[in-house]
């Protein structure tokens, strides 16, 4: 093991990595930062290429190698840490040993199956086709939809659940993953998603981690518009950003991001060329979610939507971009 790691940190870039999560700029043989992990304005978080290493000379005191910094601004266990570099620096690990699978690798593939089965049913069931007609009426085109992973969800009570079943998967870890839900009193689970527009959420690095269903056709008038995932063990919405894992390196070249409400305004955004665009979607806007685009960028422009409540949402934002230090503007 030992070896695959010193084979890993020797064709790994910690600078890198790093400047994937944070603003780096030049300060001699070194980069430097504002710290990811800690408030501040003065620039203390530095990098070393000659050494691989990095450190904190401000308040948190923080510091350690490339999986180190994966492990904490991603906040995963070593083993996986190792997989996700091992995958960047083209190393095969060996003997990997299964009981070493994190409840994170496991809640991952679920969600990864349950977005590639959603996106075939948007491409071969007979209603999916219906709502990629109307994704298509909408303005989206057939790459954005293939980028964007959409998806649709039957209108079965257990067709995922079957699905994931079949795989290996138990019904409990289905519902842990947010995909299920649990009838009351009784030890019988029925699909999240039923009847919707499937929209998978991404971390960082392209994983799907939650969903967002936008209802379709029958009872349209009767649920909610939208649905998302639940909290679960990968998915938080107070600290998730829609769209951030497109937008992160061209937030960071155009030095500003513009925030949008729902998932539709990102992704006719993204197709439009403006591709520095995230979303809050499903959740106001979070101190959390300011400090994660703090990371690209300082400058901010909302463009929430014009009705009562995107002008109450906007008008949240503006006070906790300024109290983080943003440059603010709003269309």
């Amino acid at each position: 093991m030992d070896s695959q790691i010193n084979e890993i940190k020797s064709r790994i870039d910690v600078v890198e990595v790093i400047g994937g999560y944070v603003r780096l700029q030049k300060a001699g043989a070194n980069w430097r930062a504002n710290c990811p992990f800690h408030n501040e304005r003065t620039p203390s978080f530095m990098v070393s290429p000659s050494r691989q290493v990095w450190r904190c000379f401000g308040s948190c005191g923080e510091g350690g190698d490339v999986f180190s910094f994966l492990m904490k601004i991603e906040g995963i266990e070593f083993v996986d840490a190792l997989k996700i570099l091992a995958q960047k620096a083209g190393v095969i690990l060996k003997r990997e040993d299964p009981k070493l699978k994190s409840e994170r690798r496991k809640y991952c593939d679920i969600s990864e199956m349950a977005a590639g089965f959603f996106e075939k049913n948007l491409e071969t069931a007979a209603v999916g086709k219906e709502a990629k007609k109307y994704l298509k009426e909408r303005g989206l085109k057939d790459e954005t939809i293939k980028e964007f992973r959409l998806g649709w969800a039957s209108e079965s009570w257990d067709e995922l659940l079957n699905f994931l079943i079949a795989k290996g998967y138990k019904a409990a870890d289905v519902e842990k993953a947010g995909l299920a839900v649990k009838k009351q009193n009784e030890n019988r689970w029925f699909d999240r998603f039923r009847g919707r527009i499937i929209f998978p959420i991404f971390d960082l690095h392209g994983q799907p981690i939650g969903f967002g269903g936008r209802i379709f056709k029958e009872n349209a008038d009767k649920e909610a518009k939208y649905l998302n995932s639940p909290q679960t063990f990968l998915y938080d919405k107070s600290k998730v950003l829609y769209g951030l894992n497109f937008a992160k390196q061209e937030i960071r070249r155009r030095e500003k991001c513009v925030l949008v409400e729902g998932y539709m305004d990102l992704i006719m955004s993204h197709q439009d060329g403006l591709k520095h665009c995230v979303a809050v979607s499903g959740t106001a806007l979070t101190p959390f979610q300011l400090a994660i685009l703090k990371r690209y960028s300082d400058n901010l422009i909302l463009a929430f939507d014009m009705d009562e409540a995107g002008q109450k949402a906007a008008d949240r934002g503006i006070d906790l971009a300024r109290n983080l230090g943003f440059n603010i503007r709003v269309l």
